[in-house]
């Protein structure tokens, strides 16, 4: 199942009860701000590690430094909550495409099923969208993730098919993603 959401779309998106939902899309497209607002499940997002470091750590210790910390709670959290079980909406870094290859394997072996949630943001929204939230990355990485996001895009809506090992895949504009209100697992 594959759906392209453009304008105005659901209020709710629905998901078998145990499944494993990827948000991804470019950095300042919105993926941190619309899993706060909207899953109903327990989620992994590497921005509330980086919040919770840089809420511990001297304000004015770059990030860069314990970056690496941070991802490594990151992943940790990510493994822990997949080997758990039950619904999960996990921050998807488009640029480590093994992330997405794990979880797919995990899941299969749990009999679970990913889905996937595109944000499919201008570059330019992106960009502005990191200015406003003051969180930037750089040229290269955003770089990186505007060569991935393109490719999942082309895959999804110019191929018509989903991405490997996924179940659906959805895309939302920026409209949509204003317009949905609530992303539920409870469907069977």
């Amino acid at each position: 199942m594959r759906h392209e959401l453009r304008g105005p779309g659901p209020a709710v998106l629905r998901y078998p009860a145990g499944d494993l939902l990827v948000v991804t899309g470019l950095p300042g497209s919105g993926k941190s701000t619309l899993m706060r607002r909207c899953v109903r499940a327990p989620l992994i997002d590497s921005q509330l590690v980086r919040e919770e470091y840089a809420a511990r750590l001297p304000g004015r210790l770059p990030y860069a430094l314990y970056r690496p910390l941070a991802r490594l709670a990151h992943y940790r959290r990510l493994r822990r909550a997949v080997l758990d079980g039950g619904p999960l909406a996990v921050h998807d870094c488009g640029t480590q495409p093994w992330v997405r290859a794990w979880l797919v394997r995990a899941a299969a072996r749990q009999r679970r099923r990913v889905h996937l949630l595109l944000l499919d943001a201008d570059p330019a929204e992106a960009l502005d969208g990191q200015r406003r939230r003051r969180r930037g990355v750089s040229r290269y990485a955003f770089g990186r993730h505007l060569a991935a996001v393109a490719r999942l895009r082309r895959r999804i809506l110019e191929a018509g098919r989903l991405p490997a090992g996924c179940a659906s895949a959805v895309v939302l504009d920026r409209a949509a993603a204003r317009a949905l209100r609530e992303i539920d697992f409870t469907a069977s």
